[in-house]
């Protein structure tokens, strides 16, 4: 995966791009951004909540929440993971 080109791709679509690891059960619970947010797994497992959906993405898989939206972001995976997030820029 070229996370550079992902940072570039992102910047061209209005996007912060940073890089995150969790332990396994790590989880992120009920937050709530006023900016969409951009999610990418890179390596290990995440599951991702919103309101009226759960999935668990494949690496290199985008995950876009939009603004206003309560979601929760979980290591449910055995081993540290790693992901991209980013944020609409203003």
């Amino acid at each position: 995966m070229d996370e550079a080109a992902i940072r570039r791709d992102w910047a061209q679509r209005g996007f912060s791009c940073e890089v995150w690891s969790d332990p396994p059960g790590r989880a992120w619970e009920n937050f709530v951004h006023d900016v969409d947010e951009l999610l990418m797994l890179v390596a290990g497992e995440l599951e991702v909540a919103l309101p009226d959906r759960t999935w668990r993405p494949r690496p290199g898989e985008e995950v876009w929440i939009p603004a206003g939206v309560r979601h929760s972001v979980r290591n449910v995976g055995s081993t540290p993971n790693r992901w991209l997030y980013g944020y609409r820029r203003r």
